[in-house]
């Protein structure tokens, strides 16, 4: 987690002069700070709990191993939701999309993650198969991130896949047109309602657009804060014949 130093109620205004750097293109136009939303930032505070150690010199040598102790200690620790992890894409253009998603499994290479193909995130992954999933855990102060290629999977996994979860899952994935544009609430009801009807009438019915999305990383770190901002970052990069770790400075 990055750190800035603290700007007391005392500091001196920026003042601008004709040495400062002109903007660039895309510098963002100067605009009266949100008073409200930086008090209720300033009185916040993040890891006020006692944090776990973590020596990176007793690690495994592939990440993924590392990956299931650190989520099973989450889990462990009572940490809500630790399986729904940020996934972030781009689009054909380049420009950056993120989103939370669930993470519905893993295979000694692979994280894997669902959604329809003809989403927002399914049409970006077409076009651009490249993906970063990152997961915060601050009941211990843990992030990881990874990043790597994404492939499909077979549509018969695809199809195991959705048919291992609930009744509403099924019933979500048949009403389907994830990401178009909606007219009226009434209409996402009325599709729904069909959908929960035709889900438990024919429970094993294929949804074709599913699709499981599996994310090979080439780079894996792991984020361990610390009390006094001695931040342990252990990066994992992948080479021939297996991996590679480095620490990172904080």
């Amino acid at each position: 987690m990055d750190t800035e130093p603290d700007t007391g109620p005392h500091s001196a205004p920026h003042a601008e002069t004709d040495s400062a750097p002109h903007a660039g293109p895309h510098s963002a136009p100067h605009s009266e700070p949100n008073s409200e939303l930086e008090t209720l930032l300033r009185s916040l505070r993040v890891w006020d709990t006692e944090l776990p150690a973590f020596d990176p010199e007793a690690t495994p040598e592939a990440p993924l191993p590392l990956f299931t102790q650190w989520f099973a200690a989450a889990v462990a620790a009572g940490q809500s939701e630790p399986h729904t992890p940020s996934l972030a894409t781009t689009d054909a253009e380049g420009h950056a999309d993120i989103r939370t998603v669930m993470l519905h499994g893993a295979d000694a290479r692979s994280l894997h993650f669902a959604s329809h193909a003809g989403s927002a995130k399914g049409r970006q992954l077409a076009a651009r198969p490249f993906a970063a999933l990152g997961f915060y855990w601050p009941v211990q102060g843990r992030q990881i991130r990874l990043r790597g290629t994404v492939r499909t999977a077979p549509a018969e996994v695809a199809h195991t896949d959705l048919h291992a979860r609930s009744t509403g899952a099924l019933a979500a994935a048949l009403t389907g047109r994830q990401s178009e544009p909606l007219a009226t609430y009434e209409e996402l009801a009325r599709a729904s309602e069909a959908a929960w009807e035709r889900a438990q009438r024919e429970p094993d019915a294929r949804v074709p657009s599913w699709t499981v999305y599996e994310l090979e990383p080439d780079e894996v770190e792991f984020f361990q804060g610390d009390a006094r901002r001695r931040h342990v970052r252990l990066k994992y990069t992948r080479h021939e014949g297996g991996w590679a770790k480095e620490l990172l400075w904080p």
